[in-house]
Order: structure tokens, then C-alpha cells, then sequence
């Protein structure tokens, strides 16, 4: 067996958590941010303020993006293991 392949698929493995995360993460990074600087700007320090909006956003950009995440994971999963039997001899 060959330890570049491993890494190689580790390595894959990373990106393609880095993009199906991405759609998520950064509108609500985003949404977060914005209504920080709101609750700042006026001192109202209430918690469900934040959470709320970016529940809806989180739950919006799944909607949207939720099947080409999932396309991207069973496709890099497909491609895992249709190398298994290249490994194993």
C-alpha cells in the first residue's frame, strides 16, 4: 500500500469538507456579524435576537444547497470506494 494515496485521500477529504461546510457557515457567519454589530449599535444584549435569524438563514441555505452538498459527499464517497479494490491486492 501506498502512503501518498492516503494522504492524497485525506487531503481530498478535507476539500471536500471545506465545501460542503461552506454554504452554511458562511452566510451564518455573515448574519452573525451583521446582527452583532445591530445588538451593539442599540444595547439590546437578547440572545434569541441573534440566534433566530440565523436559525432561518442556516435552514434557507440548506434547503438551497442541501442537494449539491449531498451530491458532493456521495460522490467523493463513491470514489473512495470504488478504490478500494485497487488497494486490497
Amino acid at each position: 500500500m501506498e502512503s501518498g494515496y492516503f494522504i492524497g485521500i485525506a487531503q481530498q477529504a478535507l476539500w471536500v469538507l471545506a465545501l460542503g461546510a461552506a454554504p452554511i457557515l458562511i452566510p451564518a457567519l455573515v448574519a452573525g456579524v451583521l446582527l452583532g454589530m445591530v445588538q451593539a449599535a442599540t444595547s439590546i444584549n437578547e440572545a434569541t435576537l441573534s440566534f433566530v435569524p440565523k436559525l432561518i438563514l442556516v435552514a434557507f441555505c440548506l434547503a438551497l444547497f442541501g442537494s449539491s452538498i449531498m451530491m458532493l459527499l456521495t460522490d467523493f464517497t463513491r470514489e473512495v470506494f470504488t478504490q478500494i479494490p485497487t488497494l486490497v491486492r
